[in-house]
């Protein structure tokens, strides 16, 4: 095993998602060459490891570095992302008769989204594995976070979006000083034009989990809440599910702080569930069983960019999370998402983006079906701030 001194890092290798295979955790990798599919970071979880390990005086998702994969702290691309809190929503849980309602707000990162977690990890390994450039396809908000991490870096970067994504989000790109080109369609074509661009590699495609370390920054949330809640776990987790990074991610922390003892044996995990929009519900659509997967699926625009992703390559391990959760996946429609904005304004003081809204929505419909009991603990993830999505709804408020 190599550790470095500098972050006692405790990776290990890669592996492939579908078959295990390992791949080398210390040079550039992307996709599994034996299936296409999505690189899995594992590490040492059997030497014990304290939770005294947590750098505490760091607030920042870097508090967790021996369960990341940076092997030299030169390399830390940051701007003080993660660590964000986890607020009572007291107002709302008495309306609706809630024992215990909380929501983690990712909104309070740099650049406004949880997206910075994934993508200073990624710009941070891309740095120590002496990348020049990268590229990304986006709804949004991993684009904003990923040219503001570049320019840290100084590192070259390219974004492209869908022509109708809101000016802000496309701004702040600007601002940062990387090169933007905006593609007719969704996410997906997006990703078609990075790949014609990119046939050459010059640049690392930071997609999701076309390569392996966003979902390492990612997984940072589910240490976070475990810390924050004493070392116990919410009842039901409600995510916003684009790409799913982050859902995979949230899992993933949680199966290793179990291996590591950090969770103690009476803990239960959590049921995770995906929330998805009404206008694009991939995923829905598969964990439902009326298409056999997302590979040919059409979605629409969302008020919700984050949400439209109509054929994430991370389907097969979401599901995997929502199975072995017991979880399920839901779908909201864009009025629904537009009352619960107004709603978690109105009684908490809370401007969340659309995705954040929606899995508000998701709770109360989970609640209504009893799916839900309002004895649990539910955790809402909202992933990032109600200010950019303005543009989108814009004029909608007494809708």
């Amino acid at each position: 095993m190599t550790i470095c001194a500098e972050t006692s890092s405790r990776i290990t290798n890669l592996e492939c998602s579908v078959c295990g295979a390992p791949y080398s955790a210390f040079k550039l990798q992307r996709l599994s060459i034996c299936h296409g599919m999505p690189l899995i970071a594992r590490y040492d979880l059997q030497d014990p490891l304290s939770k005294a390990s947590i750098h505490s005086v760091e607030g920042s998702m870097w508090r967790y570095r021996e369960l990341l994969p940076l092997l030299d702290d030169e390399n830390r691309v940051s701007l003080g992302e993660g660590f964000t809190p986890i607020i009572t929503l007291q107002n709302l849980a008495n309306r609706y008769n809630l024992r215990s309602l909380l929501l983690k707000d990712e909104g309070k990162n740099p650049t406004g989204s949880f997206k910075a977690r994934g993508l200073s990890m990624a710009i941070s390994k891309a740095k120590e594995l002496g990348v020049q450039g990268c590229i990304i396809p986006t709804a949004g908000n991993a684009g904003v976070a990923m040219a503001a991490y570049c320019a840290k870096a100084g590192m070259r970067a390219v974004v492209a979006m869908p022509r109708h994504t809101p000016k802000a989000f496309r701004e702040e790109c600007y601002w940062y000083g990387a090169e933007v080109h905006l593609i007719d369609g969704l996410i997906n074509d997006c990703a078609a034009w990075v790949r014609e661009t990119n046939t050459d590699n010059h640049l690392l495609d930071v997609s999701t989990l076309k390569e392996p370390y966003r979902i390492e920054g990612k997984k940072t949330m589910g240490y976070e809440i475990a810390e924050q809640l004493g070392w116990q776990l919410p009842d039901v987790l409600l995510y916003p599910a684009g790409g799913g990074t982050g859902l995979i991610g949230i899992w993933k922390a949680f199966r290793e702080m179990q291996a590591l003892g950090w969770l103690s044996a009476d803990v239960k995990l959590p049921r995770m569930v995906a929330v998805q929009a009404e206008n694009c519900q991939p995923l829905v659509e598969t964990f439902l069983g009326r298409q056999a997967n997302s590979q040919q699926y059409n979605g629409r625009p969302t008020i919700a960019n984050g949400l439209a992703v109509p054929r994430p390559i991370g389907e097969p391990l979401m599901l995997d999370v929502l199975r072995e959760s017991q979880g399920t996946a839901v779908s909201i429609s864009e009025d629904e998402m537009l009352e619960g904005m107004r709603e978690l304004g109105k009684q908490e003081g809370l401007f969340v983006a659309p995705e954040g809204a929606a899995v508000w929505m998701a709770a109360r419909q989970l609640l209504a079906s009893g799916w839900i009991s309002a004895d649990e603990q539910i955790l809402l993830l909202n992933t990032g701030s109600g200010q950019k999505y303005l543009e989108n709804v814009e004029g909608r408020f007494d809708q």
